[in-house]
């Protein structure tokens, strides 16, 4: 599934390639004919994201929610676009691109009063301006959940995934399996700070990097790194491999539904 770096960079490359214009909005697919009949020739002139979930404006009271899901993929190209496969959800078109949807867990056409409660139910986003970490300081300080489960909570902080909840806590030094409530105010708040910084990071280069410069193939003279996901890692898909730091053991269990990564001599309990 996506991590909430992507869907930020998914927002501005809507904007960039559609933002102001009409669109032909159509659903190849046809389950989401009516919202597109309806928005079919409007102005897109506004986008939102929030954790992981996408919002595309086209003025008035309406926006398409869009939430990918563990499927759902996203395709840009240049105009003129070829003849959509059935599987396309939704289909945006312009005049210089076009944009394809498949798979997505959500694709809906809501009001404002909707987008708002989404807003409301999910936590403070590291990529929003304003989103105040205090809201999740709350509940982590009170909870006996380990703080990896709950940097996977969307409630508890919003866009932060798999990669990003096991790379920041090995930068802090955190053992995974502490509970919430015995984490110091201080690591969280070095814990979100470092947040802000590699998820902006991840926006701009469109992967996610969390070595430090000491510690990137060039310095430490290995090889780089080879994944689907792209970039440099301390631990994640590591698991059996010697750590970048203390040459121990990287291991991996299941916590939260999802694969964890840690190093147990860099993240002692």
């Amino acid at each position: 599934m996506p991590e909430g770096h992507t869907i930020h960079r998914l927002a501005q490359d809507h904007l960039a390639r559609f933002g102001g214009h009409p669109l032909r909005i159509t659903s190849p697919q046809g389950t989401f004919s009516q919202g597109a009949a309806l928005l079919d020739g409007r102005v897109l002139d506004a986008v939102d994201a929030h954790g992981k979930h996408l919002f595309l404006g086209f003025g008035g009271d309406e926006w398409v929610h869009i939430h990918l899901g563990l499927f759902g993929k996203v395709r840009f190209g240049d105009a003129p676009a070829p003849p959509p496969t059935d599987t396309v959800r939704l289909r945006l078109a312009g005049a210089g691109a076009y944009m394809d949807l498949r798979g997505p867990t959500t694709c809906a056409l809501i009001t404002e009063p909707e987008k708002r409660a989404i807003h409301e139910r999910l936590g403070p986003d590291p990529l929003r301006d304003g989103d105040d970490p205090e809201r999740a300081w709350r509940r982590i300080s009170r909870s006996r959940t380990t703080v990896a489960a709950l940097l996977m909570d969307q409630k508890v902080v919003a866009g932060v995934g798999n990669v990003y909840r096991a790379e920041v806590l090995f930068r802090h030094g955190i053992d995974p399996y502490r509970a919430g409530k015995d984490l110091r105010r201080d690591e969280w708040d070095a814990i979100w700070e470092d947040l802000v910084a590699l998820m902006r990071e991840g926006v701009r280069n469109n992967r996610i990097d969390t070595v430090r410069p000491e510690h990137t193939p060039e310095a430490m003279g290995r090889p780089p790194r080879v994944d689907d996901h792209g970039g440099e890692v301390y631990v994640y898909r590591r698991a059996t491999l010697p750590c970048h730091v203390c040459g121990g053991e990287i291991r991996t269990a299941g916590l939260a539904a999802r694969n964890l990564f840690w190093c147990p001599a860099c993240q002692k309990p």
